[in-house]
């Protein structure tokens, strides 16, 4: 008999971001990108209307990116330098 393990992808929050999450999360089975924002918006909805950009794996990613077991993912706000 196969037994399914679950993938799990964590997420790390920053910036103001945490206060929406309140810190990092850890979810399973998110295939892609995609799937991990409408994850994330069904269960913090302020985050909708937050903006940020994800990388994964420490590179930033603007479209569907396809997930596989144990990667991090980090929500970043806006941020300026100087």
């Amino acid at each position: 008999m196969l037994i399914k393990q679950l993938m799990k992808v964590d997420v790390i929050i920053f910036g103001q971001l945490t206060e929406i999450t309140n810190g990092s999360i850890s979810l399973s089975d998110v295939p892609d990108t995609d799937s991990l924002v409408k994850e994330l918006h069904k269960l913090y909805p302020a985050l909708a209307d937050a903006k940020y950009v994800m990388a994964v794996n420490k590179q930033v990613v603007v479209e569907n990116t396809a997930l596989t077991d144990k990667n991090t993912v980090a929500l970043l706000p806006p941020f300026s330098g100087g």
